[in-house]
């Protein structure tokens, strides 16, 4: 499946000037992190820019690398994005081969910083901005816009199969079994680290238990046929965010997985409900 994405997103990619609703700048640098830069790919829309910016987490197993963005390309995140008159920055926050949790989520920080600082160069209103992503691009998206400071909101969230609870995989009050949870925790992994320790970083770390003040409107998108991530997840992340006075909607695929073959269907809807969101300034919805 991932292959194939990535083939359809390079054919997609060799047509970028027939046809696609964007102008595509590659590796614009946003910030710098252990003497690296960090970079984002930026879609522009050619015709009316409606004034609203999307940043697209892209990240996948906490893994960062062109290959996620190329699937993003695939899904049509940039092209009916753009289509609706967004501005799409795809941050790379970073690999969990290189980085933490805590410090992917301060580079999303860092991305948003920029971007409100090229609102004049990009056309964009600094008040409507929406943070998308999948999978662990999901998570990130997801903790970066619960855990906001004022200055740092943004207005919506729209994200795919997040991991949002690590304390609580499926219900069963278990940590979830896989090898990128320890250095998506601490730098040196799990080793020598006590069960409390472990338990406060992942909680921490943990959408679902770090839900701040007036959080933005969200969207999640899963199917219940998921292998990897529970659908469980997006269910206690939308009972945390009803819980906390916020607004949130969950859409389930039937039989899909993560992803699935049809996905493109469900990313014109998260479009369309960006749109609806944040695609006119608040006076005009």
């Amino acid at each position: 499946m991932m292959a194939s994405l990535v083939l359809l997103a390079q054919v997609a990619a060799s047509a970028a000037s027939e046809g696609l609703p964007f102008e595509h700048t590659q590796n614009v640098v946003y910030g710098e992190a252990h003497g690296v830069g960090l970079i984002m790919d930026v879609f522009v829309p050619r015709g009316e820019r409606n004034g609203a910016a999307i940043i697209d987490v892209v990240s996948g197993a906490w893994y960062a690398d062109r290959g996620k963005l190329a699937e993003h390309w695939a899904a049509g995140m940039y092209e009916f994005h753009c289509a609706r008159g967004f501005t799409v920055f795809a941050v790379r926050p970073g690999s969990v081969s290189h980085f933490t949790g805590e410090e992917m989520l301060a580079h999303i920080r860092t991305a948003l910083k920029f971007v409100r600082g090229h609102t004049v160069e990009y056309g964009i209103d600094p008040q409507r901005i929406g943070l998308v992503g999948a999978s662990a691009g999901g998570h990130l998206a997801t903790l970066a816009a619960v855990t906001a400071a004022p200055e740092d909101r943004v207005q919506a969230v729209a994200v795919f199969f997040p991991p949002t609870d690590f304390l609580d995989w499926d219900g069963d009050g278990r940590m979830p079994d896989f090898e990128e949870i320890g250095p998506l925790l601490f730098p040196d992994g799990l080793n020598g680290r006590s069960d409390e320790d472990i338990r406060a970083k992942a909680a921490a770390l943990s959408p679902a238990r770090q839900i701040g003040e007036n959080p933005p409107p969200c969207l999640f998108i899963h199917g219940d046929a998921d292998p990897l991530v529970p659908l469980y997840q997006s269910q206690t992340m939308l009972e945390a965010l009803k819980r906390a006075g916020g607004h949130a909607e969950l859409i389930v695929k039937p039989g899909g997985e993560h992803p699935w073959p049809t996905i493109r269907e469900e990313v014109a809807v998260m479009a369309a409900w960006m749109e609806h969101q944040i695609g006119a300034p608040a006076g005009d919805r």
